[in-house]
């Protein structure tokens, strides 16, 4: 039986968030941070961050803290690996351009999102931020020449299932689902889903509760 340890989902999703706040560090020229400091730029308290970082083994040492530039690295390898991801956005419609407008390396410079698409022939040909927008007709083939394996979906919510099913048949491996419903796909394909109203509900009970 294996002695790895599972890493709980919660642990997962602040990930991105360390690796970020290691990220603008190393920017900063800061050579090492403590876990308070990490928990005060994070709101994030102390505890859980070394609780997080323990699964993982020892990431830091007592009396220094923790290595920037080690972290950054680790946190990187673990949130992707050393390969660039090819992105596409499928639903380059008012959501999708604004999230064409988000640098996104200024998240993970290891994302490179190489086209977004939509069927809206007014959209065809246009570019935001620099990324071309191609109608949808051309999904496979570009999934196959950029070697895309991960895909953004903001497509109306008549469009979600099948549009998912889409992208699982031209070899994508993982979808951003802004779309407010639950996907169904093979246990080969992961999806991770973000309800805005949801989100917005869950601010308004966290304000009413505060």
């Amino acid at each position: 039986m294996s002695n790895k340890k599972k890493i709980p989902n919660a642990t997962m999703k602040r990930l991105p968030l360390y690796y970020r706040y290691f990220k603008q560090e190393e920017n900063n020229g800061n050579d090492r941070v403590s876990s308070k400091e990490i928990s005060e730029a994070l709101d994030i308290d102390s505890a859980t961050i070394r609780r997080d970082f323990s699964y993982f083994g020892e990431l830091g040492r007592k009396g220094y803290g923790y290595n920037v530039g080690s972290l950054l690295k680790f946190f990187l390898e673990h949130i992707q690996g050393s390969n660039v991801k090819n992105v596409i956005l499928l639903g380059a419609g008012n959501l999708g351009s604004a999230l064409l407008n988000y640098k996104f390396a200024n998240i993970h410079d290891k994302m490179n999102v190489v086209g977004a698409f939509d069927s809206n022939e007014s959209l065809i040909g246009n570019a935001i931020n620099g990324i071309n927008i191609f109608h949808t007709d051309d999904l496979e083939t570009i999934i196959q020449q950029e070697n895309v394996e991960v895909a953004i979906m903001t497509v109306p919510i008549e469009a979600g299932q099948k549009s998912a099913e889409r992208l699982e048949k031209a070899g994508i491996k993982g979808i951003l689902n802004f779309t407010p419903i639950r996907l169904s796909t093979g246990p080969d394909v992961t999806v991770h889903s973000i309800d805005l109203g949801v989100e917005l509900q869950a601010l308004f009970f966290q304000m009413k509760n505060k």
